[in-house]
């Protein structure tokens, strides 16, 4: 039985202000963020209890991963009911309640939506598969009938994101798609029912409140006509680099226009952001058109190595490339799908965005805290992933008997380690899940996670959590911080970043050793301590300062 709720009201209700432009929004994985209720496992009881503490830290916007209700095979990214909480969660009353204590909070909250797949347990899908070939609710997903003498050979030659073949054949001989596990059939985006059922779910929820979405899978809806074949094995490899005929089609598109307008219909400014791989940054600023959605995550940004031609090269094409859909840029260092950037950062690089080898903490950690500040300072949007506030490394030895991330358990497909960044986040400095929750936690913590705590952090001027509410408090009151669509570039020395804001200047040394460079002005916050000597600064390595001038 679905409920009906009245919508809170958002934090500037009636104003538009643009406020996505230059909003810094922290994504929490309920799972792992906190556990209200004692069981082991995030709840959004637990989120609710810890709203403040976001509030406190600076952050505009909250972004949950998904808490409909689920099987789980795939972390919630596979939903059975998408107007639905799962009970691990809650309810949908909690989520009310959630949402409407973020909005007095001056918070806003987004919700993840996965419209490239659903749950094998979705009704529908049931149902196709009772029903037998010939059901209309086949057509709703993409079902085959096999190549071979026999059918026995899959449709097309694609393989899983998770590896191993995209098809599964059911028990009465045709084939079903999924780009992602089996137990996460591709919806078919050309039957109109489909569209229909994601329209009425957009309404479900911004009449709940919520204040935007986060498009998982955005670039994957749409699959060329045909389903042909791609051509050769390790298709993953072409992830994001190389067109494939089931990702980033132009067909996307049209869906997208049609989403911004129920978007549009609501006051206070609702917003959809779309996780779209795509080969360059140029194809990205295509679903961020002044009809379609608001911001796309720069993947591109995340990959970047910490060098100063690789990351200037990419800052100018994400600001180039934004300019003429009038569209913010994105940055973005960490998620729930790739190793926190204080393990990537400790790792010589062209690693990849999955590592299982821990590196160097200390230079991890100073480089991660050096490009927390130059991408807090670039023109546009900024996302904070839980606990990177905290400066966490990936859990990098996690045993594999505890692992969960399904495509650890198929081959050829991704690495499989998500699970490192996914390991509940310290609040405390002792207890027997560090604060998480009474109950111990879904992952094991390591020994370490109560000296990173927020408790422990907390009022300590040379941390991590410190320097980021500092970064974020300058980063809000500065006229020259947030919003804007160009950086000038200064002369500076090989390996050093240095860029002009209104009355705003950033330097970055990603190099290894020291650097001096003329004064630019006022220091108004370092990663490391910077020395003054004879109208010179000493930058020392892997540290960004910001300057008022």
């Amino acid at each position: 039985m679905t409920q009906h709720l009245a919508a809170p009201a958002a934090p500037t209700s009636g104003t538009h202000t643009g406020w996505w432009r230059d909003a810094v929004i922290y994504q929490v994985y309920p799972r792992s963020f906190a556990d209200g209720n004692g069981d082991g496992m995030g709840d959004l009881e637990g989120v609710r209890s810890r709203l403040p503490y976001l509030k406190d830290l600076g952050v505009d916007a909250v972004w949950l991963s998904p808490f409909y209700a689920s099987p789980q095979a795939d972390a919630g990214y596979d939903v059975a009911d998408y107007r639905a909480i799962d009970p691990m969660f809650g309810t949908l009353l909690d989520a009310d309640a959630l949402i409407r204590d973020a909005h007095e909070l001056g918070l806003r909250i987004i919700v993840d939506l996965v419209p490239n797949h659903s749950s094998d347990q979705h009704e529908w899908f049931k149902r196709a598969l009772r029903e037998g070939p010939g059901s209309p609710l086949r057509a709703r997903y993409h079902f085959r009938p096999g190549k071979g003498e026999n059918g026995e050979l899959p449709p097309n030659d694609w393989e899983s994101i998770f590896g191993g073949p995209a098809w599964t054949r059911t028990e009465d001989g045709e084939w079903y798609l999924h780009l992602f596990a089996p137990e996460q059939p591709d919806f078919n985006w050309d039957n109109p029912a489909v569209a229909d059922e994601f329209r009425s779910i957009l309404r479900f929820w911004l009449d709940m409140g919520v204040d935007g979405f986060r498009v998982d899978v955005a670039h994957g809806l749409v699959k060329a006509e045909g389903l042909p074949d791609l051509g050769g094995t390790d298709q993953v490899k072409l992830l994001g680099n190389d067109v494939m005929p089931f990702f980033d089609q132009d067909g996307v598109h049209e869906i997208y226009r049609s989403w911004r307008t129920i978007l549009d219909e609501y006051p206070d400014e609702r917003i959809a952001v779309a996780e779209a791989w795509t080969p360059t940054v140029e194809r990205t600023a295509n679903y961020v058109r002044p009809d379609e959605l608001h911001q796309a995550f720069n993947f591109q940004y995340l990959g970047t190595h910490w060098d100063a031609a690789e990351l200037r090269a990419v800052i100018d094409s994400s600001l180039a490339a934004m300019r003429p859909v009038d569209a913010p840029a994105t940055w973005v260092l960490s998620n729930h799908d790739v190793t926190r950037h204080a393990t990537r950062f400790a790792n010589p690089a062209g690693l990849g965005t999955q590592l299982r080898t821990a590196g160097d903490r200390e230079l991890g950690l100073r480089r991660a805290r050096a490009a927390t500040l130059l991408m807090l300072a670039l023109p546009g949007s900024a996302y904070i992933y839980q606990g990177e506030e905290l400066g966490l490394p990936d859990v990098t030895d996690l045993p594999d008997e505890v692992r969960q991330d399904p495509s650890f358990f198929r081959a050829a497909g991704q690495d499989g380690y998500r699970d490192g960044c996914r390991v509940p986040i310290p609040w405390t400095v002792e207890g027997s899940s560090y604060g998480f929750g009474s109950g111990g936690s879904w992952l094991p913590q390591p020994a370490s996670w109560g000296g990173l705590s927020v408790e422990a952090q907390t009022g300590d001027p040379g941390s991590t959590l410190e320097l980021y509410r500092s970064a974020l408090a300058v980063r809000r009151e500065h006229p020259g911080l947030g919003a804007g669509t160009a950086v000038e570039w200064l002369e500076s020395p090989e390996g050093v970043l240095a860029f002009r804001r209104d009355g705003f200047v950033c330097t970055a040394n990603t190099t290894g050793a020291v650097v001096r460079i003329p004064l630019p002005g006022r220091t108004l916050l370092a990663n490391e301590t910077v020395m003054i000597v004879d109208d010179m600064a000493e930058l020392p390595a892997d540290t960004t300062v910001w300057w008022a001038v």
